[in-house]
């Protein structure tokens, strides 16, 4: 018996860009990582926020793993992207946009989920949200952050059809 996959429909366009925002996080988290950046920080929290060195102790013995399992996740949806990649320079409108069905694996829906987290965790510290009052109204980049809100939760529903 064979598992039926998440499908998930999106268009050339939506695909080209989440595997660049997707190709970012593996940047990020990848072997020349910069420690210090906040954004690390927010993909690896506190477990114990009341105490420092626990804290920081936790952190010393999680870090390197919690990180690489992201980059792992990362690319694992890069992969599931492949198809939707191309030169949309190239293309007709029509194309761009027609959608598209991604069948992810139900073993994988974990690092898609995981890894749609991470994108928005990284945006909200690069725009310093938060909570959902934090927001410019003005500033497209929070649009980027909704999309991926709503990326995520049509993930949801689609796998809770399957699960």
């Amino acid at each position: 018996m064979t598992e039926t996959p998440v499908q998930l429909k999106m268009a050339r366009v939506e695909g080209a860009q989440l595997a660049q925002l997707v190709d970012d996080l593996r940047e990020l988290v990848g072997a020349d990582r910069d420690p210090s950046d906040p954004a690390i920080g927010r993909l690896v929290p506190d477990a114990y926020p009341q105490d420092e060195d626990a804290a920081q102790a936790f952190r010393d013995a999680t870090r390197e793993d919690l990180l690489d399992r992201r980059a792992h996740d990362a690319d694992v949806v890069r992969a599931a992207l492949a198809a939707l990649r191309g030169d949309l320079a190239s293309m007709s409108q029509e194309e761009a946009f027609a959608e598209h069905e991604i069948a992810i694996p139900l073993p994988d829906i974990d690092a898609w989920l995981r890894t749609l987290t991470a994108l928005r965790l990284i945006i909200a510290s690069r725009l310093g949200i938060e909570d959902d009052d934090d927001r410019d109204e003005d500033d497209a980049r929070y649009g980027v952050y909704d999309w991926l809100g709503y990326r995520l939760e049509l993930l949801i529903d689609a796998a809770d059809q399957v699960i």
